[in-house]
């Protein structure tokens, strides 16, 4: 009798180290299709020549992916849009937080009605701000059009703002002015995805639940395309003496 209930009692501990460990709340269509739709924007923007480098991708701390930013009717003159946030922890990318995004104006080229937005969060401080109120961009954290070609790889994290935006309209880079727009968590989507008494600074460090359904998501920020053949590979491991604990938020 004792041994049975030591058995249950190790299988309940098992079961509750899976759940505590896993999201399993279904999402909704909206919220997969973001995902899906990120990941293929991250592949896009990366390793191109006018994209996001290698080099500025292993120095950032977070991955904010806004898919499609639309303009929005009911802001005028402005534009809107949903998004993910990631950030590197010391297990790789951690499961992703919904965020929201809204700008007077980006500035759209002609005939375009939406864009691809991803903003590489070079700077603890900057990601930290964006979980626990709604944050300015160019007031409460520096942000500017991320460098390309020669320019990215002579970047020092010295010279670079807290937060460097890449976009892309139909596949072709367009580059947007993204002060004065404003990022704020998702509530809703995040409510629905982890329930509400999870905090989302511990989703963000890693010690919170994975979210079922972004295991492509993750894999995609966790790989390094080739330009040259259009192939992934892993993403190169940090020289020795070079990587740092990954951040708190």
């Amino acid at each position: 009798m004792y041994l049975r209930k030591t058995r249950a009692v190790g299988l309940a501990l098992i079961v509750s180290s899976l759940i505590a460990t896993t999201a399993f709340a279904a999402l909704s269509t909206g919220e997969q299709k973001r995902l899906n739709d990120a990941g293929a924007v991250v592949t896009s923007l990366r390793g191109t020549e006018n994209g996001i480098s290698e080099d500025l991708w292993q120095k950032a701390d977070c991955v904010i992916v806004v898919p499609g930013m639309k303009k929005a009717a009911f802001v005028v003159g402005g534009e809107y849009g949903k998004g993910v946030m990631s950030c590197r922890t010391s297990n790789g990318w951690s499961s992703p937080v919904f965020m929201e995004l809204q700008k007077g104006s980006l500035g759209f080229q002609a005939g375009a009605t939406e864009i691809d937005l991803v903003l590489l969060v070079m700077n603890h401080d900057a990601a930290t701000k964006m979980l626990n109120s709604k944050v300015s961009l160019g007031a409460d954290a520096s942000v500017a059009a991320g460098p390309v070609g020669r320019a990215a790889s002579a970047a020092t994290s010295e010279n670079l703002a807290q937060v460097l935006s890449y976009s892309q309209s139909k596949g072709v880079f367009a580059g947007v002015n993204l002060s004065g727009g404003s990022l704020r968590v998702d509530k809703d989507s995040n409510t629905d995805a982890y329930g509400a008494k999870v905090a989302l600074d511990s989703v963000l460090n890693g010690g919170g639940p994975t979210l079922a359904g972004s295991t492509t998501f993750i894999n995609t920020l966790g790989t390094s395309p080739r330009a040259t053949t259009g192939t992934r590979t892993p993403a190169p491991a940090p020289a020795t003496g070079e990587s740092n604990p990954a951040p708190k938020y």
